[in-house]
């Protein structure tokens, strides 16, 4: 066997990436196992959504530091004590954010480590990225 042959034979056995794969198939062969379920769906949504508003992700942001009081948090993002309690509500709700009262005071922080992770690499993401229509753009 020559070494073209080896090397044609080799490549017809490795495996091929899931991506190739797919796009291999016509759209009516993907299997629909491959697809999240409706729920896992419906609740992903769910998150990108609270993380949808810019107020949320300021606020979220902030408390990847550590725990903070609404005040110091309505400080540090610019906003009302109220708008940031009323965020911090829809967070808990979702079970986004904690919060931990010592005596009167009530410090938040972030209670759920997936959002942690999924804010920290938007972030990042951005910090990489060229927008496709950066601020001030009018088109």
């Amino acid at each position: 066997m020559s070494s073209s042959d080896a090397r044609d034979a080799a490549a017809a056995t490795a495996p091929v990436p899931a991506e190739d794969a797919r796009a291999a198939l016509p759209s009516a062969a993907l299997p629909s196992a491959a697809l999240p379920r409706d729920d896992a769906v419906e609740h992903v949504a769910d998150v990108f959504s609270l993380l949808g508003d810019p107020a949320r992700v300021r606020i979220l942001s902030a408390l990847l530091n550590g725990r903070m009081r609404v005040r110091d948090l309505a400080a540090a993002v610019g906003s009302s004590e109220s708008s940031v309690s009323h965020a911090l509500r829809l967070l808990r709700a979702h079970r986004v954010v904690s919060v931990h009262r010592q005596g009167r005071e009530a410090h938040y922080e972030i209670d759920d480590a997936h959002v942690r992770a999924l804010l920290q690499l938007a972030l990042d993401h951005v910090g990489h990225a060229n927008p496709l229509h950066p601020v001030g753009d009018e088109h």
